[in-house]
């Protein structure tokens, strides 16, 4: 192991859940940089999002598929009905809830036991699925996303809705983006990466500034990735130098600490 804090940590998460993960860094003598590889931005019209907002106690089970769908979510509600059920898949989207006032003291939260296996497939293996076939289960998400969810609660024979809550963007690569990622390209850092689409964001970007030179200089640095199928992405993509970390920001700053 050798001592690796003098390497910048890059935070590309959005910008609202960017910016208190990169402050803790910072608390343990990290450089942090902010830049976000995903843009999330409000739907232009949000008229269906509120009615289907306004009948939530009509639903077994509401199902949020990021902290960015709870926040979109809850920046449109007053209060949560007590017997409706939240399901949520990892760490950040509990933290999210926390942060509107829920928590497992005063709500039904429905997560995968294992911090290091956190999707849809693992939360489906908590779901009592006898329970909810035949009533209706929301799913709050972007506006593009994975089925497998859906699809598999469909299968068991549950009614299944789903909700945009907000929209992915990638982010406009300006000219200070551009003198920025030049220089963290220049150099060794520590890139925590949390979802695919963002990996495939900034390949796309080093290429776009810096060829397939760039790219290959990318490639050489290390990511930190909450979860085996990112990480199965990344290698895909040609990243080596990967360590998972497992779902919320604890384990992201235990990894943190040495570089194998």
């Amino acid at each position: 192991m050798t001592d690796q804090s003098s390497h910048p940590v890059v935070v590309t998460r959005p910008l609202a859940q960017a910016r208190p993960l990169a402050r803790r860094i910072a608390e343990q003598g990290r450089e942090a940089v902010v830049f976000p590889l995903l843009d999330i931005q409000p739907l232009p019209d949000q008229s269906k999002l509120k009615a289907v907002l306004g009948d939530l106690a009509s639903y077994a089970l509401v199902a949020f598929v990021s902290p960015n769908a709870i926040d979109a979510a809850f920046s449109l509600l007053k209060e949560w009905p007590k017997d409706v059920a939240i399901a949520v898949m990892g760490e950040g989207s509990k933290l999210a809830l926390a942060n509107h006032g829920l928590t497992s003291m005063n709500a039904d939260i429905i997560s995968p036991i294992d911090p290091h296996r956190t999707d849809s497939q693992t939360l489906l293996e908590v779901l009592d699925l006898d329970a909810l076939r035949g009533k209706r289960v929301l799913i709050v998400r972007g506006e593009t996303g994975r089925e497998l969810l859906a699809d598999a609660l469909r299968d068991q024979g549950v009614q299944v809705e789903q909700i945009a809550a907000y929209r992915r963007a990638a982010p406009v690569l300006d000219q200070p983006a551009r003198e920025q990622l030049q220089r963290l390209l220049d150099c060794e850092a520590d890139w925590i990466i949390t979802s695919s689409e963002a990996l495939r964001i900034l390949v796309d970007m080093v290429r776009e500034l810096a060829g397939d030179q760039g790219v290959v200089k990318l490639q050489q640095q290390r990511l930190i990735v909450p979860h085996a199928r990112i990480a199965e992405n990344a290698r895909m993509l040609g990243f080596a130098k990967l360590t998972q970390t497992g779902s919320g920001d604890e384990q992201v700053l235990a990894a943190l600490q040495f570089r194998a």
